[in-house]
């Protein structure tokens, strides 16, 4: 069992988009609280990434783990976007995180770019290594990161730089593609092992027992309307459809009729599948953590599983 394996830290990690002004601005004070909250309910698991908050999550998460004990948790960290400074007059891209410093995230798989992005974030983080490093987001650069940025993560692997090698995306057809083909320890996966996408299971998941990755499983309400389906809510990080909105409305009617709240049934139903052991959960608040936490200990009834596999 190597140290960053998931069974070590229980069923929950922290996502640290948000504390990177994901949607909306976050003050430090409560980054610091959700981190604490977090630490407090038995989180050993943070995860972050550059593009977050372009560097801002990555600052504060490192500030707020700033005296834990370093090996009583387990860092995440990605590679795959380098930020670079924007020259004067320079206008930013659009992007979902508010309040940004006035970076730009830029793609980079090669060799030399995981290596800069590597250096830069441990900088921001205060650290010396990460448990766990994923390739982020390379749906349209695959080749390139093939080539560079897995060799050189399984280099640094190989170097105790880092102590696992992962892949962290939104599709289940990048999962397939890297599953089996470069030397993974972990899948980041947000999105689609969910009550209303089961693309991972049913795309990837067996070749990730084959292979003996371990599923980190993400986005498990769908980035808002699992959490609460209603007009106005986010699908996949954009308004939300309306015949998903009126699946979800109609699981949520189901959940009710047997007394469980639709999210406890959402951040529970990755747990299903025997390939994760953890699932990860983006908080803003020290309350919304300790909300997590708590639907993780809710019954859900096996006759409600059953009703809603069947929608």
């Amino acid at each position: 069992m190597t140290s960053a394996d998931p069974r070590t830290v229980g069923r929950l990690a922290l996502g640290c988009a948000p504390l990177g002004n994901l949607f909306s601005a976050v003050t430090p004070e409560d980054a610091q609280a959700t981190v604490d909250a977090a630490w407090d309910r038995g989180v050993r698991l943070f995860d972050t990434a550059p593009l977050y908050g372009h560097g801002l999550s990555e600052a504060r998460l490192g500030r707020a783990l700033a005296g834990r004990p370093r090996d009583q948790y387990l860092l995440s960290t990605k590679v795959g976007r380098l930020l670079t400074p924007l020259r004067p007059g320079e206008a930013p891209e659009p992007t979902i995180f508010a309040d940004v410093p006035p970076v730009q995230p830029v793609f980079d798989f090669s060799s030399d770019g995981v290596l800069r992005s590597v250096d830069a974030s441990l900088e921001r983080l205060g650290l010396d290594r990460f448990d766990l490093l994923h390739v982020h987001d390379p749906d349209d650069h695959l080749d390139a990161a093939e080539r560079g940025a897995f060799p050189a993560l399984i280099r640094l692997r190989e170097e105790g730089v880092i102590g696992a090698v992962g892949l962290g995306t939104n599709l289940a057809s990048v999962a397939n593609h890297f599953v089996g083909r470069v030397d993974l320890d972990w899948l980041l996966l947000a999105g689609r092992c969910t009550l209303l996408d089961r693309s991972g299971p049913d795309e990837v998941f067996d070749r990730c027992a084959e292979h003996g990755v371990r599923v980190l499983a993400a986005g498990v309400f769908n980035s808002g309307v699992l959490a609460a389906p209603e007009e106005g809510a986010s699908f996949q990080y954009a308004p939300v459809p309306p015949d998903v909105l009126a699946r979800a409305e109609a699981m949520e009617e189901l959940c009710e009729a047997f007394g469980v709240p639709l999210a406890a049934a959402a951040i529970q139903r990755p747990l299903r599948e025997p390939v994760v052991e953890t699932v990860l959960v983006g908080a803003r608040t020290a309350a919304e953590i300790d909300q997590d936490a708590d639907l993780l200990d809710v019954e859900v009834p096996a006759q409600l599983w059953q009703e809603l596999d069947a929608l």
